[in-house]
């Protein structure tokens, strides 16, 4: 048997893939970066032709990067952003318009009208979600209504409606030539339009959000034959076999299937995940989501604490400040000073997702006084990702039926989790330790996972489990009641961070 799997990671900033062996180790790999597009502020777009043909220059350069051939890769799984959505015509395979991304806040007054008197939770016992900005359903209304004609065409079957997995499935299977449109469970959770319980397609959801029935995928498992590559890349004829949100590909990529057992990653924004089994945990603070199916299997669920801004807001020092000429040199200048000196930033520059879900915050920095300097902005930008974690934690733990909070560790990744000054800051205010995989790709590697045991390169979990190894870990050294003063501070700089936005009209 072909002895690799590759990844395909489509994520908010780029496309990369990875090949993995069967130890869960990096044999190659290669990653190109696209654009931001930005037309309003608070509106975010991807070009999604501009996607395709990364993912397909990427898959050739991480094959020749590996010297291998087709016949060497035993599947493809492919794993990427979530929410962000896309609408293309069958025929011609051309989307109708850019991608919207899952940090737009253009559908805010949607949401409201579709919240109505009922609330945000109306959806929530069905799908897991509140109604917001955040997720596909009301981004692809968003499209069916602002575009002249797309409903119709998309009520006829015309056009098609998918998350980047689908849009990725359907060009690398053939697209326009017997392309194959589907989802998985993880993904199609995200959408707002799936019951959480039958694992299918909601018609009060899509009756309430306004989505024809006709555009959207089938949904599959996270671990089967979707399809095979069709030909224009190096992988042409391997099996795409696997597919996870990429939260999802990450938690599967810690190997956290137990109850309980957590991990964080650290991006763009920062997003906890913790195993609840079977178990469906519902929480007005976290968000109900699937965590995995493989196969035929019952699924596993997860609860998540979803973050929007923490590695953007180092970007952000970065490139709109020039506090720092690098991420990287965040940690040197924070750990300039002993402590941020009382200084708190609330990252809140589209509103504040988990635990809060308030629309209406926007970023402050508070405790300024002539004393700040740029190294306690700094300091307080990192910080900031540490306390946002804690608050989605402590959600987590007072989720009801205890499976949500029971773990003993964190288990992170991602790229700030190269900054060690934030590592050992967030074990002290958790109290649990952190603890970094010695294979840092988690998501790629979840979804290589995911791919691998459809077709036999994994026989099961506990192969994954024993290919997860420990780099290193970060034990709790800060006194607690210090701990909690600061915390305290924290919650009162988020309370100054809230009701800067009025109240919308519905």
């Amino acid at each position: 048997m072909a002895g690799w799997v590759a990844a395909i990671d489509q994520g908010t900033s780029s496309s990369r893939c990875i090949l993995f062996d069967r130890d869960g180790r990096v044999a190659g790999a290669a990653q190109r970066e696209h654009a931001q597009i930005t037309p309003h502020a608070g509106w975010v777009e991807h070009d999604a032709l501009e996607i395709v043909a990364n993912v397909r220059a990427v898959v050739d350069e991480a094959m020749a990067a590996a010297g291998a051939i087709a016949e060497d890769v035993a599947a493809v799984g492919i794993t990427n952003q979530r929410e962000t959505t896309v609408l293309w015509d069958r025929r011609t395979g051309e989307p109708v318009h850019h991608a919207i991304v899952w940090q737009d806040v253009r559908t805010a007054p949607l949401v409201a009208e579709l919240a109505g008197d009922a609330g945000t939770d109306r959806l929530r016992a069905l799908t897991g979600l509140p109604l917001s900005t955040y997720f596909s359903g009301p981004k692809a209304r968003w499209l069916l209504d602002e575009l002249p004609g797309l409903r119709e065409r998309a009520e006829a079957g015309e056009i098609l409606f998918g998350t980047i997995d689908s849009w990725l499935i359907w060009q690398l299977t053939g697209g326009v030539d017997g392309g194959v449109h589907v989802t998985d469970v993880t993904n199609a959770s995200r959408t707002l339009l799936m019951d959480l319980g039958t694992l299918d397609w909601s018609s009060e959801a899509l009756d309430l959000v306004g989505i024809p029935r006709a555009m959207l995928p089938q949904i599959r498992s996270s671990s089967e034959v979707y399809g095979t590559v069709a030909a224009g890349t190096a992988l042409d004829g391997v099996p795409i076999a696997g597919a996870l949100g990429d939260q999802q590909a990450a938690l599967f990529g810690q190997a956290c299937f137990a109850p309980g057992d957590a991990k964080s990653t650290y991006g763009t924004g920062s997003f906890l995940l913790v195993n609840t089994g079977g178990e469906r945990i519902d929480s007005r603070a976290l968000l109900s989501t699937v965590a995995y199916r493989l196969g035929d299997a019952e699924p596993a669920y997860a609860l998540e604490g979803s973050i929007a801004v923490t590695g953007a807001a180092v970007q952000w020092l970065r490139d709109r400040l020039g506090i720092i000429a690098s991420a990287e040199e965040s940690e040197a200048l924070a750990a300039s000073v002993a402590d941020t000196g009382d200084v708190y930033f609330v990252p809140a520059f589209a509103g504040l997702f988990a635990p809060r879900w308030r629309e209406d915050a926007r970023g402050a920095i508070v405790g300024l006084t002539g004393y700040t300097t740029k190294a306690h902005i700094a300091r307080a930008t990192l910080e900031a990702a540490a306390w946002q974690t804690r608050e989605v934690i402590d959600a987590a733990r007072g989720a009801a039926g205890g499976a949500g909070g029971s773990f003993g560790e964190l288990r992170v990744d991602g790229g700030m989790t190269a900054n060690a000054l934030l590592m050992q800051f967030q074990a002290d205010v958790l109290g649990v330790p952190v603890v970094r995989p010695q294979v840092m790709e988690t998501t790629a590697l979840g979804a290589a996972y995911a791919a691998g045991l459809a077709v036999g390169v994994w026989d099961s979990i506990d192969d994954v489990r024993a290919n997860w190894r420990e780099e290193r870990r970060w034990e709790p050294a800060m006194d607690a009641s210090e701990v909690e003063r600061r915390y305290a501070r924290w919650r009162e700089a988020v309370e100054r961070s809230l009701d800067w936005i009025p109240a919308r009209p519905r």
